[in-house]
Protein backbone atom coordinates (compact mmCIF):
# COMPACT_ATOMS: atom_id res chain seq x y z
CA UNK A 1 0.00 0.00 0.00
CA UNK A 2 1.70 3.12 -1.24
CA UNK A 3 -0.04 6.80 0.84
CA UNK A 4 1.41 10.21 0.79
CA UNK A 5 3.44 10.73 3.35
CA UNK A 6 1.42 12.09 6.14
CA UNK A 7 2.01 14.91 8.40
CA UNK A 8 0.56 16.11 12.64
CA UNK A 9 1.03 16.60 15.70
CA UNK A 10 1.33 13.84 18.86
CA UNK A 11 -1.02 15.39 20.87
CA UNK A 12 -0.22 12.63 23.71
CA UNK A 13 1.20 9.33 23.57
CA UNK A 14 0.79 6.68 26.59
CA UNK A 15 3.24 3.77 25.87
CA UNK A 16 2.29 1.11 28.31
CA UNK A 17 4.66 -1.76 28.30
CA UNK A 18 5.05 -5.65 29.06
CA UNK A 19 7.60 -8.19 29.55
CA UNK A 20 6.24 -11.67 28.10
CA UNK A 21 7.96 -14.87 27.97
CA UNK A 22 9.33 -15.41 24.22
CA UNK A 23 7.99 -18.99 23.36
CA UNK A 24 4.14 -17.52 24.77
CA UNK A 25 4.49 -14.52 22.40
CA UNK A 26 6.11 -16.37 19.10
CA UNK A 27 2.33 -18.04 18.63
CA UNK A 28 0.90 -14.85 17.90
CA UNK A 29 3.59 -13.19 15.35
CA UNK A 30 3.89 -14.72 11.30
CA UNK A 31 6.78 -15.06 9.88
CA UNK A 32 8.95 -13.50 9.12
CA UNK A 33 9.31 -11.56 12.28
CA UNK A 34 10.00 -12.98 15.40
CA UNK A 35 10.10 -11.80 19.18
CA UNK A 36 13.40 -8.62 19.48
CA UNK A 37 14.07 -9.87 23.26
CA UNK A 38 15.71 -7.72 25.94
CA UNK A 39 17.32 -9.53 28.17
CA UNK A 40 15.64 -12.37 27.43
CA UNK A 41 11.94 -11.48 27.55
CA UNK A 42 9.85 -10.23 24.34
CA UNK A 43 8.52 -6.94 24.61
CA UNK A 44 4.67 -5.95 24.16
CA UNK A 45 2.30 -3.17 25.14
CA UNK A 46 -0.35 -0.75 23.82
CA UNK A 47 -0.06 2.66 22.11
CA UNK A 48 -2.53 5.06 23.53
CA UNK A 49 -2.11 7.89 21.47
CA UNK A 50 -3.85 11.71 20.46
CA UNK A 51 -3.12 12.58 17.01
CA UNK A 52 -3.90 16.67 15.94
CA UNK A 53 -3.94 18.35 12.14
CA UNK A 54 -3.23 14.83 10.96
CA UNK A 55 -3.16 15.96 7.13
CA UNK A 56 -0.80 14.84 3.81
CA UNK A 57 2.16 16.68 3.78
CA UNK A 58 2.21 20.03 2.19
CA UNK A 59 -1.44 20.77 3.55
CA UNK A 60 -2.22 23.36 6.52
CA UNK A 61 -2.67 22.35 9.66
CA UNK A 62 -6.51 23.47 9.85
CA UNK A 63 -7.56 20.81 7.38
CA UNK A 64 -6.18 18.25 9.92
CA UNK A 65 -8.16 15.44 11.52
CA UNK A 66 -7.78 14.89 14.88
CA UNK A 67 -8.52 11.59 17.06
CA UNK A 68 -7.57 9.07 19.87
CA UNK A 69 -6.35 5.71 18.87
CA UNK A 70 -4.85 2.37 20.40
CA UNK A 71 -2.24 0.06 18.66
CA UNK A 72 -1.16 -3.27 20.50
CA UNK A 73 2.47 -3.37 19.73
CA UNK A 74 4.93 -6.48 19.41
CA UNK A 75 8.25 -5.90 19.32
CA UNK A 76 9.93 -7.56 16.58
CA UNK A 77 13.31 -8.25 14.64
CA UNK A 78 13.43 -9.76 11.01
CA UNK A 79 15.95 -10.55 8.35
CA UNK A 80 16.05 -8.54 5.18
CA UNK A 81 18.57 -8.35 2.38
CA UNK A 82 21.22 -9.93 4.68
CA UNK A 83 20.78 -7.36 7.45
CA UNK A 84 18.75 -7.89 10.76
CA UNK A 85 15.98 -5.15 11.29
CA UNK A 86 14.28 -4.27 14.13
CA UNK A 87 10.43 -2.58 14.59
CA UNK A 88 6.93 -3.81 15.88
CA UNK A 89 3.97 -5.75 14.49
CA UNK A 90 0.71 -4.14 15.27
CA UNK A 91 -2.01 -7.00 15.32
CA UNK A 92 -4.10 -4.64 15.94
CA UNK A 93 -5.65 -0.84 15.85
CA UNK A 94 -8.38 1.38 17.47
CA UNK A 95 -9.34 4.25 16.87
CA UNK A 96 -12.11 7.01 17.72
CA UNK A 97 -12.42 8.65 14.14
CA UNK A 98 -15.12 6.83 12.18
CA UNK A 99 -13.01 7.94 9.28
CA UNK A 100 -9.78 5.97 10.38
CA UNK A 101 -12.42 3.02 10.65
CA UNK A 102 -13.80 3.04 7.44
CA UNK A 103 -10.40 3.62 5.05
CA UNK A 104 -8.60 1.40 7.74
CA UNK A 105 -6.85 -1.27 5.72
CA UNK A 106 -7.09 0.79 2.40
CA UNK A 107 -6.24 4.36 3.26
CA UNK A 108 -4.45 3.45 6.10
CA UNK A 109 -2.61 0.79 6.87
CA UNK A 110 -4.16 -1.54 9.12
CA UNK A 111 -7.82 -2.47 9.77
CA UNK A 112 -8.93 -0.60 12.67
CA UNK A 113 -11.69 -1.19 15.19
CA UNK A 114 -14.19 1.69 16.09
CA UNK A 115 -13.68 2.46 19.74
CA UNK A 116 -15.36 4.77 22.21
CA UNK A 117 -12.71 6.70 24.23
CA UNK A 118 -12.52 7.73 27.95
CA UNK A 119 -10.11 10.38 28.64
CA UNK A 120 -9.33 12.38 31.77
CA UNK A 121 -5.90 14.61 32.02
CA UNK A 122 -5.55 17.12 34.71
CA UNK A 123 -2.66 18.07 36.97
CA UNK A 124 -0.52 15.40 35.51
CA UNK A 125 -2.74 12.87 35.83
CA UNK A 126 -4.10 11.13 32.93
CA UNK A 127 -6.83 8.35 32.85
CA UNK A 128 -7.33 7.04 29.27
CA UNK A 129 -9.25 4.21 28.42
CA UNK A 130 -11.39 2.49 25.55
CA UNK A 131 -13.70 -0.50 24.43
CA UNK A 132 -14.17 -1.46 21.35
CA UNK A 133 -16.48 -2.23 19.05
CA UNK A 134 -15.23 -6.29 19.63
CA UNK A 135 -15.36 -5.46 23.48
CA UNK A 136 -11.44 -5.30 23.71
CA UNK A 137 -10.25 -2.46 26.51
CA UNK A 138 -7.70 -1.42 28.27
CA UNK A 139 -7.75 1.36 30.91
CA UNK A 140 -5.06 3.02 32.66
CA UNK A 141 -4.80 5.72 35.30
CA UNK A 142 -1.14 7.30 35.94
CA UNK A 143 0.50 10.46 36.48
CA UNK A 144 3.98 12.25 35.88
CA UNK A 145 6.67 11.96 37.83
CA UNK A 146 10.43 11.62 37.99
CA UNK A 147 11.61 8.67 38.83
CA UNK A 148 11.22 5.83 35.81
CA UNK A 149 9.79 2.54 37.21
CA UNK A 150 12.24 1.03 39.84
CA UNK A 151 11.81 -2.69 38.73
CA UNK A 152 11.94 -2.43 34.97
CA UNK A 153 13.68 -4.71 33.05
CA UNK A 154 14.63 -1.65 31.07
CA UNK A 155 17.03 -0.08 34.29
CA UNK A 156 16.91 3.50 33.27
CA UNK A 157 15.08 5.72 31.28
CA UNK A 158 17.69 6.11 29.11
CA UNK A 159 17.84 2.16 27.85
CA UNK A 160 13.44 1.94 27.45
CA UNK A 161 13.61 5.50 25.26
CA UNK A 162 16.30 4.12 22.86
CA UNK A 163 14.62 0.25 22.65
CA UNK A 164 11.25 2.26 22.26
CA UNK A 165 12.57 4.65 19.33
CA UNK A 166 13.98 1.46 17.28
CA UNK A 167 10.39 0.24 16.89
CA UNK A 168 9.75 3.10 14.66
CA UNK A 169 8.87 0.98 11.64
CA UNK A 170 5.41 -0.73 12.04
CA UNK A 171 4.13 -3.49 10.17
CA UNK A 172 -0.08 -4.42 10.46
CA UNK A 173 -1.63 -7.08 8.94
CA UNK A 174 -3.44 -7.48 5.28
CA UNK A 175 -5.20 -10.39 3.49
CA UNK A 176 -1.61 -10.77 1.91
CA UNK A 177 1.43 -10.24 3.97
CA UNK A 178 1.79 -6.82 5.57
CA UNK A 179 1.33 -3.23 5.09
CA UNK A 180 4.25 -0.87 6.57
CA UNK A 181 5.04 2.66 8.31
CA UNK A 182 7.41 4.55 9.29
CA UNK A 183 7.16 6.98 12.49
CA UNK A 184 9.24 10.03 11.97
CA UNK A 185 9.49 12.44 14.49
CA UNK A 186 11.07 15.89 14.72
CA UNK A 187 12.43 15.08 18.11
CA UNK A 188 11.84 12.13 20.40
CA UNK A 189 11.40 12.61 24.37
CA UNK A 190 9.95 10.25 26.71
CA UNK A 191 9.11 11.11 29.72
CA UNK A 192 8.34 8.28 32.97
CA UNK A 193 4.84 7.97 34.39
CA UNK A 194 3.85 6.01 37.63
CA UNK A 195 0.75 3.53 36.95
CA UNK A 196 -1.72 3.78 39.79
CA UNK A 197 -3.79 1.05 37.86
CA UNK A 198 -3.86 -0.62 34.18
CA UNK A 199 -6.13 -3.43 32.75
CA UNK A 200 -6.00 -5.14 29.24
CA UNK A 201 -8.88 -7.21 28.07
CA UNK A 202 -5.88 -8.21 24.95
CA UNK A 203 -3.33 -9.26 27.43
CA UNK A 204 -4.91 -10.57 30.51
CA UNK A 205 -6.62 -13.40 28.26
CA UNK A 206 -5.81 -16.56 29.83
CA UNK A 207 -6.59 -17.94 26.84
CA UNK A 208 -4.23 -16.70 24.37
CA UNK A 209 -1.61 -16.04 27.53
CA UNK A 210 -0.97 -18.08 30.40
CA UNK A 211 -1.50 -16.60 33.82
CA UNK A 212 2.02 -15.54 34.73
CA UNK A 213 3.47 -15.27 31.44
CA UNK A 214 2.79 -11.31 30.81
CA UNK A 215 3.71 -9.01 33.51
CA UNK A 216 3.90 -5.19 33.38
CA UNK A 217 6.80 -3.58 33.09
CA UNK A 218 6.73 0.54 32.78
CA UNK A 219 4.49 3.23 31.05
CA UNK A 220 6.08 5.84 29.26
CA UNK A 221 4.63 9.78 28.01
CA UNK A 222 5.05 11.73 24.85
CA UNK A 223 3.64 15.30 24.05
CA UNK A 224 3.78 17.74 21.86
CA UNK A 225 5.84 16.24 19.03
CA UNK A 226 5.48 17.24 15.46
CA UNK A 227 5.71 13.65 13.25
CA UNK A 228 5.56 12.70 9.70
CA UNK A 229 4.74 8.47 8.57
CA UNK A 230 6.23 7.70 5.47
CA UNK A 231 4.55 4.19 3.84
CA UNK A 232 7.20 1.96 2.86
CA UNK A 233 7.03 -0.95 0.46
CA UNK A 234 4.62 -3.56 1.63
CA UNK A 235 6.27 -6.93 3.31
CA UNK A 236 4.96 -10.39 1.66
CA UNK A 237 4.11 -12.96 4.30
CA UNK A 238 6.51 -16.19 4.83
CA UNK A 239 4.50 -19.63 5.38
Amino acid sequence: MKIPTIKGIIDRRILINYIVDPAVIAKHIPKPFKPQLYKGKAIVGICLIRLKQVRPKGFPGFVGLSSENGAHRIAVEWEENGEMKTGVYIPRRDSSSLFNHLVGGRVFPGKHYRAKFDVEETNGHYKVAFHSSDKTSIAIHAQTTNSFHPTSIFETLENVSDFMKSGALGYSPKDKGFDGLLLKTKHWKVEPLHVLSVSSSFFENAHHFPIGSVQFDNALLMTGIEHEWDSVPDKAACL
